[in-house]
């Protein structure tokens, strides 16, 4: 089927451009003034919901560009407009968030930025997900694209948006009316970094590439009393530990081997003392899954296990486990089959074959799914983009080194390579979008 698929993208070039086209749109890309934004980017990174200096740096360039922008659309967020006559609307998102993290890449343009995050603790702010990289290839893009206006005809509508890490941007950018008081979209696209591929390469996913993702929280409520005389009391720790180790068996029982899910319980606080049995117990869980109706019943068996369990050890009903979501619920990205198997000529022709690949879906979550999932059912595709130096690719091939994941403090994207690439690419996809 792979083999089908790169010999219907190589028959499609023909409906794209042809090569002195690709070579226009690399002669457009100011690649020094985009090191400089990715240097400012990576240095200054401000954490989600406090995008403050992030946005307004990201307006600014889209009004240098020539976009007409509009501020604080959900929060932080920017909305450039820009307007080419008769045509498709295509919409371009990027995420400017950062992480509460360390840097410790040692690079001499390393974030040093520390802040109190919304808990009141002091924190370190990193772009450890690769957002200051997403922010300067759309900027690139947002450049070449009004830069090669010839070329294409409809509407851009370029979206910074906040708090992806927390799941929450595109849901409030949607909410402040994103698809009432700008053009509505009819395609959307966006790409994200990947640690393990080669700077300046490209991965592409069709179908489920991001999982649902749910955070629950759980409070297993019992009796306290003296650890020597656990029978005057009701030990919510052996009730939690009960409601654990039946929570493994959804996954591996209940749900069907071929729906991916993930029920992982990552955070137990209870107790004070060996010597005191504690009133309660908290859990935190993460529920991941692709389809909508799995996520339904991963939720509702984590539910019926908790009252069962509580049920069986004598807890009255009224103390039963409270199982509660948590808001930062992020949908299942769905990569529009079409749109993927078409641009993926799109990127042979504009980076090569040899640095475009078909990857794998992960459950790992990504807000950017929510622009697809109103009623309109707009069509919405992302792409992954490698920034892995190419000497530090062929050792982690050849099994030498172990390359850092995103979120590491020790994540360290090529940017010259990746900025290229990702530039390259995302303008010819929106181009071949247009047409």
């Amino acid at each position: 089927m792979k083999k089908l698929a790169f010999i219907i993208a190589i028959l499609n070039f023909a409906f794209f451009a042809s090569a002195q086209d690709i070579k226009k749109i690399r002669q457009s890309i100011d690649v020094p003034y985009l090191e400089n934004l990715y240097l400012y980017c990576h240095e200054n990174p401000e954490l989600s919901f406090h995008e403050v200096k992030t946005s307004a740096r990201m307006a600014s360039e889209l009004e240098k560009i020539g976009f007409k922008v509009t501020r604080n659309v959900g929060g932080t967020g920017v909305v450039g407009v820009f307007e080419n006559g008769d045509g498709p609307t295509i919409l371009v998102r990027t995420d400017m968030d950062a992480l509460p993290i360390v840097e410790e890449t040692g690079k001499p343009y390393a974030s040093k930025v520390k802040t109190t995050d919304d808990a009141g603790k002091e924190v370190g702010v990193m772009h450890a997900c690769g957002h200051d990289m997403h922010m300067t290839v759309w900027v690139g893009a947002a450049q070449s694209l009004v830069k090669l206006k010839d070329q294409w005809k409809g509407t851009l509508v370029f979206i910074g948006q906040p708090a992806e890490e927390r799941g929450g941007g595109a849901r409030d950018m949607l909410a402040d009316g994103l698809y009432e008081r700008f053009p509505k979209p009819d395609k959307a696209i966006a790409l994200h970094v990947h640690p393990g591929l080669q700077a300046g390469s490209i991965g592409y996913c069709t179908g489920y590439c991001m999982a649902n993702v749910d955070m629950m929280d759980i409070a297993v409520h019992g009796r306290g009393g003296h650890g020597a005389y656990p029978h005057l009391a009701q030990d919510p720790i052996v009730l939690a530990a009960k409601i654990i180790m039946a929570l493994q068996t959804i996954v591996s029982r209940e749900i069907s081997p071929l729906d991916p899910a993930v029920v992982t319980v990552g955070s137990i606080h209870g107790g004070t003392k060996g010597n005191v049995i504690p009133d309660d117990v908290k859990l935190e869980l993460t529920i991941r899954s692709y389809k909508d109706d799995v996520r339904d019943e991963l939720i509702s068996k984590i539910k019926r296990i908790c009252e069962g369990e509580a049920m069986a050890a004598g807890i009255a009903e009224g103390n039963y486990p409270d199982v509660e979501l948590r808001k930062e619920y992020t949908p299942a990205l769905y990569n529009d089959p079409t749109m993927a198997n078409d641009l993926n000529s799109v990127f042979i022709q504009a980076v090569g074959a040899d640095h475009v690949m078909e990857i794998d879906p992960v459950m790992g979550g990504e807000d950017f799914a929510r622009y697809g999932r109103t009623a309109d059912k707009i069509p919405v595709f992302m792409f992954r983009l490698g920034v892995v130096e190419a000497s530090q690719y062929e050792a982690a091939q050849r099994g030498e080194i172990k390359l850092p994941s995103l979120h590491s403090s020790k994540l360290t994207p090529d940017p010259v390579p990746t900025i290229k690439g990702g530039v390259t690419a995302m303008t010819a996809a929106v181009i071949h979008l247009m047409k």
